[in-house]
Formats: structure tokens, sequence, C-alpha cells
């Protein structure tokens, strides 16, 4: 535990608690203190100003990363004959209908991503109660309910990123990884945040985006200068 503490606190230093960074020196700021033995996920948070609980205020959609996330997505496809054929040509993971619904009733999902045409959903509406809670039900809102499975197949693999709101009005996603050169990760982050802006929803009085923070999986949060996101 000695350990651990130490390399916490010498990733902190020189970060100010509660001073905002310009999106370029935060970024080059997070990579110096990515030590990790394995390549960090770079993760991005946003606290935003709305109510989930509200309808007229959820925050929900998909963004494509430019630079893709550096994480390897394993997609699962609802689909038969032709569609069927065409997503496992396009890499999906798992392909199937009946015997794919078995599975997950019983708790084997080992996929991260799921998608199904629109023929199936009665099937997949069944299992619910258990892709639900994951964010893994397939929605035409966010393109995973399909009939060109093979693009939306090639979109997963390519660094789609999916993002919805949690109760207390916090977003965050996956946006690449330390390794990234710096320019690559700016363009990903700036991504992320023009569709967090582009998602306000219509009931959001006063001001929308409340903070915004990026960390490595092992490093410490540092928060970022709104203005420095707004200069696509």
């Amino acid at each position: 535990m000695a350990n651990v503490g130490k390399r916490t606190r010498a990733a902190r230093e020189g970060i100010e608690p509660g001073k905002s960074y310009p999106l370029d020196q935060a970024l080059a700021m997070l990579k110096e203190r990515a030590k990790a033995k394995f390549d960090e996920t770079v993760e991005m948070t946003f606290n935003l100003n709305i109510d989930p609980r509200h309808a007229d205020q959820m925050v929900r959609g998909v963004v494509q990363m430019p630079n893709g996330t550096g994480k390897t997505v394993r997609v699962a496809v609802f689909a038969k004959g032709g569609p069927a054929e065409e997503a496992q040509k396009a890499g999906a993971d798992i392909v199937g209908a009946e015997d794919l619904a078995a599975k997950v009733q019983e708790g084997n999902i080992d996929f991260d991503y799921c998608i199904a045409t629109p023929d199936l959903m009665a099937l997949v509406g069944r299992l619910g109660k258990v892709l639900g809670p994951r964010g893994l039900m397939p929605n035409p809102k966010l393109g995973t309910v399909t009939r060109d499975v093979a693009a939306a197949v090639k979109a997963a693999k390519g660094g789609q990123v999916q993002f919805r709101a949690e109760k207390a009005g916090i977003v965050q996603a996956g946006v690449g990884k330390a390794s990234f050169p710096l320019d690559k990760l700016r363009e990903n982050v700036l991504t992320f945040a023009d569709a967090i802006s582009k998602a306000k929803p219509s009931g959001v009085k006063g001001t929308y985006l409340k903070k915004a923070t990026i960390s490595s999986t092992m490093g410490p949060g540092i928060r970022l200068d709104l203005q420095s996101l707004a200069s696509r």
C-alpha cells in the first residue's frame, strides 16, 4: 500500500486542486504521468447541469472517434440469413438468433457491443432485463438496430463510442490510450466534447457544461478549461 500511495502522490505533483488546465497542457500532463506497465485508457468525464430523471433532460448518443479508442471490442449480432453472413464477413465476433438469445439468457455475455436487425427485435426485447442494465440493449437511435449490420459492425470495431448520462448528470467514456500521439488524443477529446455539446437537451436551463476532467486508468483526474474544448 505504501508503494501505491507514493506513486499516487508523485502523479498528483504539479496538479493544482481546483485549477482548470488548457486541453493540450492537460494531455501532456496526463501522458507524463501514465507510468503503468500496460497501455492506460484515457477517460473523459463531463459533469452536466441536467436531471436525467426527466425525459427532456436525458443525454444519450453515439460518436465515432476519428482515431479509434485503442480498445479491442467484441461485437455480437442478432441476425439470420443474409444479414448474418454479412455480419460475419464484417468481423462480428458472435452471430446468432435464438441460440444467441439462449446464451444471453443464461448470463453468458461475452461481448461489449450488441447489434440486431429490426426483424429480430421481438426476440431481443425479451432480453431487456439482462442486456439493459449492462448498456447493451440495441437501440435504433444509436444505430444498433439496423438492416445494415456490416456497417454497424465496422463502426463498432472502428472506435464508435456510446454515451449516456448517469443519475448525477455524469457522462464518461474512454477516448483513447495514453500511448496515442498528443494530436490524436486531442482530436478524439474534441470530437467527444462536441458530441456532448450537440446532445444538449431542450429542458436544460442555465449552464449546461459544469465541469470536464480527463484521467488515465491509474492516474489522477485533471480538470479541463472548458474554453479549450470549444476551439475546434
